[in-house]
């Protein structure tokens, strides 16, 4: 190494350490070597390609100002880019390139001219290395607007709108988004990612899901272009990264992942992560990297109540500009409850098959169609399992239900189970009536009318009777 050369990058690095962010310093400037120095021309040794079209992109000012002010107005800066000879046995060549884009080859003590015409690629296929040509690889329909908000997904989508809102500058850096298949972790992290590029134009958002992540670390590998790989996957600001356990064993991508992750949050960039179990569950994830997730905060997603899935389906039916009788809406809700994946499925066969087969909706096409999602096990709900549950639930005793008594816990368990067994059932307002103690058609529908007007005015009743809906939907399955 030419001592002058180390001297007065030495004396240029002073400045710029002074001028630039520290994680930016030790990222982008410490691996470069000086090489020599011939008449005010400083030749400094850069990694890789494109760590010289960044520093060429971002710092190409700084460079210049800060070895003006060593060498003079003369001064000027070339690179030498270490290049891979493809052998082991080679030395690694370089490729020498001046302030006017003059590029030239040496080996040992060859030099010739070489034209470079293919930089380093993105990862994505996308022209060039320029911040805003990496495309998000977002869908535009998962939003915010289109993610139903619930008990079962509130401190979630809430994190993720307050990530959406100040990326990098929040405590939930990173953000996991755990839960099983079909809760929506896709949907919700996308729509961080659309949110951020609304909110935020400029910020450079990417979705990619772990499994293409090690994809294209087992490419840059087999290319010898880890490096660039990192250098890229470094420019994020906001990475949101889908279905982390396929890292399990991926030991080297979860090296290169551990360096992308420490640049990014170091430099208060956002991370977004999604995952099928929560970060403490995950096998085969290095422990510095687990640690790590538990750095900001893991929300999980559960499986939708029942309301949800209503308002999931009526938000969906509305979108598609669908109109569809309540009770059938009802009854997909109450059926279909593993996941939003597959009550949106329901929803999409049971408007194929009126539409192929020219068949308006009804109650009878919904039980039709969703022979294919229900268990084939379901069996027929009875009134007396009913009242056995709501006794069961209120603690009060069967045969206090069928007397005539005015106790008002006594009337609403009742009026619960006549609506239930209304809802549930195939049977006639006549023979609910004649269950409870041979009461006329004209009582259940009193009762039905009564628990729906309470359901709407008193928050405690509506929980009760949306839990013995829950329940009583169990026993059917």
């Amino acid at each position: 190494m030419d001592k002058n050369s180390e001297k007065v990058w030495g004396n240029c690095l002073k400045i710029i350490k002074d001028i630039v962010e520290w994680q930016h310093f030790k990222t982008w400037f410490e691996p470069i070597q000086p090489v020599s120095l011939k008449q005010n021309v400083l030749v400094i040794q850069v990694p890789s390609q494109f760590f010289f079209e960044y520093l060429e992109e971002h710092y190409v000012n700084l460079l210049a100002k800060t070895l003006k002010r060593e060498l003079g107005k003369e001064a000027r800066l070339e690179y030498r880019i270490m290049v891979d000879s493809g052998s082991s046995r080679t030395k690694p060549m370089t490729v020498d390139v001046s302030g006017q884009g003059f590029k030239s080859f040496s080996n040992n003590e060859m030099d010739f001219p070489l034209v470079i015409n293919n930089p380093v690629k993105n990862p994505f296929v996308i022209p060039g290395l320029k911040k805003m040509q990496i495309d998000p690889q977002l869908n535009p329909n998962y939003t915010f607007d289109a993610f139903i908000e619930g008990d079962c997904n509130r401190v979630a989508r809430r994190a993720g709108k307050t990530v959406a809102e100040k990326p990098g500058a929040n405590s939930f850096n990173p953000l996991v988004i755990y839960g099983g298949t079909g809760l929506g972790k896709t949907h919700l992290a996308q729509a961080i990612g659309n949110e951020v590029k609304r909110l935020h134009p400029n910020n450079v958002v990417l979705y990619v899901s772990a499994e293409k992540f090690i994809n294209q670390f087992m490419d840059h590998s087999r290319n010898n272009a880890i490096n660039d790989f990192i250098h890229f996957y470094q420019l994020i600001d906001v990475l949101i990264l889908d279905d982390v356990q396929f890292f399990a064993k991926a030991e080297r991508s979860q090296d290169a992942f551990f360096a992308i992750f420490n640049h990014l949050h170091q430099s208060q960039k956002q991370l977004v992560l999604t995952s099928d179990k929560s970060p403490k569950d995950l096998e085969g994830v290095q422990d510095r990297l687990l640690s790590r997730f538990r750095w900001g905060l893991s929300a999980d997603l559960q499986v939708p109540d029942y309301e949800t899935r209503i308002e999931i389906l009526e938000k969906k039916m509305r979108n598609d500009g669908l109109e569809m009788p309540k009770e059938v809406v009802k009854y997909i809700a109450y059926n279909i409850n593993n996941n939003v994946r597959e009550l949106e499925g329901a929803l999409i066969s049971l408007l194929a098959q009126s539409s192929l087969n020219r068949k308006e909706i009804d109650l009878d096409l919904a039980k039709k169609v969703l022979r294919n999602f229900v268990k084939s096990s379901s069996k027929e709900i009875t009134i007396d399992t009913i009242q056995k549950m709501v006794c069961e639930y209120f603690d009060v005793p069967y045969d206090k239900l069928l007397q005539k008594t005015r106790k008002r816990e006594i009337v609403q368990a009742r009026q619960i189970t006549m609506y239930l067994a209304k809802a549930f059932t195939k049977n006639s307002l006549k023979t609910i009536g004649e269950h409870f103690g041979g009461r006329d058609h004209t009582t259940v529908i009193h009762s039905c009318q009564t628990v729906k007007d309470l359901m709407d005015t008193d928050g405690i009743f509506r929980e009760n009777v949306l839990e013995l809906q829950q329940k009583v939907q169990l026993a059917a399955m």
